[in-house]
């Protein structure tokens, strides 16, 4: 591993360090049938993937829109996230442990996302991963978009030369509007994203950057 100019890395969930997609669809199809919804459109990979990285509000707009009633719904959805997460969760792309490992013997790590409360929590607990991350910040704990989350932690840990790393283009633009630059997860959901320091081709790829 070549010495990086990196002191911490602060990455994105979704398409950047596993893919749950299948999973989050079994919660939105649960949550469907619980509420005796058949007039809502079953929830596939197709229709769910390109939708990640985007608030919870986004989501429901796109998929459930004015066919439930969003706080009821809502409240159901994440309850079953809770239930059903912990035990489906998703698949770590293919380098994503032994990255992180690597990466956590000289630096700091961190997470910011754009899931629900419990979606962090349950991804390091799945994972085993919590260990090499030093905080997390998600848009479901404070309400807070990217940019302000990323800020926060750059803040309070008095981070010098941070990287974000993510899938799609408000990932680019966040990370940017945060001050921090950018490592595009190019084999996630993403597509043309543009303006990145860094395209990753594999995670393992942060392991040269310098």
């Amino acid at each position: 591993m070549s010495e990086s100019t990196f002191d911490s890395y602060i990455f994105d969930m979704d398409g950047t360090l596993w893919d749950a997609v299948s999973s989050y669809c079994q919660v939105w199809n649960r949550t469907i049938a619980d509420l005796g919804l058949p007039d809502i459109e079953p929830v596939t990979y197709p229709r769910l993937s390109v939708l990640m990285g985007k608030p919870l509000e986004v989501i429901f707009a796109t998929l459930v829109g004015d066919k439930a009633d969003r706080d009821t719904f809502v409240k159901r959805l994440l309850v079953n996230e809770h239930d059903m997460m912990p035990v489906l969760g998703g698949k770590l792309y293919p380098g994503v442990r032994e990255t992180l490992e690597k990466l956590a013997a000289t630096s700091r790590l961190f997470m910011v996302s754009n899931c629900g409360a419990d979606g962090l929590p349950n991804f390091l607990r799945f994972t085993g991963l919590g260990p090499l991350f030093t905080d997390t910040l998600s848009y479901g704990q404070n309400g807070k978009e990217k940019d302000a989350n990323i800020r926060t932690l750059v803040g309070r840990y008095n981070l010098k030369a941070p990287l974000y790393i993510g899938d799609v283009a408000r990932d680019c633009s966040d990370a940017h509007n945060a001050g921090v630059p950018f490592a595009w997860a190019s084999y996630g959901f993403g597509k043309d994203v543009t303006g990145a320091e860094y395209v990753l081709r594999s995670i393992t790829d942060l392991l040269n950057l310098h």
